[in-house]
């Protein structure tokens, strides 16, 4: 009977689809490995994917099964994850995520337009005389089997930074333009709402503003959202440290 369980439990595994992306690894030392982690793979397993995560597959090239992540990034946002080898340094690089003592920047491509105004929260732009920077602010909630997450008219639970690159690209007769995206706040799918809540949905979204569906072995159009640039002092350390993404744009 245990046998036939675990057979059960792994032929899921061994039918699961092949994401035919690698990470990079940016950095290692006896603590922590540093990911760059590519759109379309999942950080951990969930659902359909396990051993196409970047945990398993770290797991299985070290040899380390100890290893776990310091925080997470979607599956469908490539960017830096930094990854812990020891159980007995886990809490003190997850605090650090969990206590809000890093700064991370992202970057996205999203239509070059004339924001508008969102239903609900503030757009404060830095300078009256410029769309960005600007701060976005606003009340987001996410349900538990609900895809979208949602802003209501309650007090701000969510904040971003908006700035505006100027690297103009023309996609499919459109213009497009990198923002760069500062999150003061860490709510699920936070920059993806406040974006589309601004008229400037990112680029191959399939949730916002509306949920497209496509094949799990669909690959043709990554959102086109990374985690750029991860910074933090090292809690073991004390070492400042600066991790940069090298996943592009378009």
């Amino acid at each position: 009977m245990r046998q036939q369980r675990q057979q059960k439990r792994h032929r899921y595994v061994l039918e699961e689809p092949h994401i035919p992306f690698e990470y990079g690894v940016l950095y290692e030392n006896d603590a922590i490995i540093v990911v760059d982690k590519p759109h379309f793979l999942a950080t951990t397993p969930r659902g359909m994917w396990y051993r196409e995560t970047a945990l398993i597959r770290l797991r299985e090239q070290y040899g380390e099964p100890d290893i776990v992540p310091a925080h997470r990034l979607d599956r469908l946002t490539a960017g830096i994850v930094v990854f812990v080898r020891k159980p007995e340094l886990r809490g003190a690089y997850q605090m650090l995520f969990q206590n809000r003592k890093t700064i991370k920047t992202y970057e996205c491509l999203a239509p070059l337009a004339p924001d508008r105004h969102p239903q609900y929260g503030t757009i404060v732009r830095i300078d009256r005389h410029q769309p960005f920077p600007a701060i976005r602010a606003s009340h987001i909630c996410k349900d538990r089997g609900r895809l979208q997450a949602y802003e209501i008219p309650e007090t701000v639970n969510a904040q971003t930074l908006i700035e505006r690159g100027g690297t103009v690209r023309c996609i499919d007769g459109k213009a497009y333009v990198n923002y760069v995206l500062h999150p003061k706040t860490g709510k699920t799918h936070q920059l993806r709402v406040h974006m589309n809540s601004l008229g400037l949905p990112i680029l191959g979204d399939d949730f916002y503003p509306n949920i497209v569906q496509r094949s799990y072995d669909d690959f043709s159009q990554p959102l086109e959202l990374v985690a750029r640039e991860l910074r933090f002092d090292d809690p073991v350390t004390g070492e400042p440290r600066t991790f940069v993404s090298k996943v592009p744009l378009g």
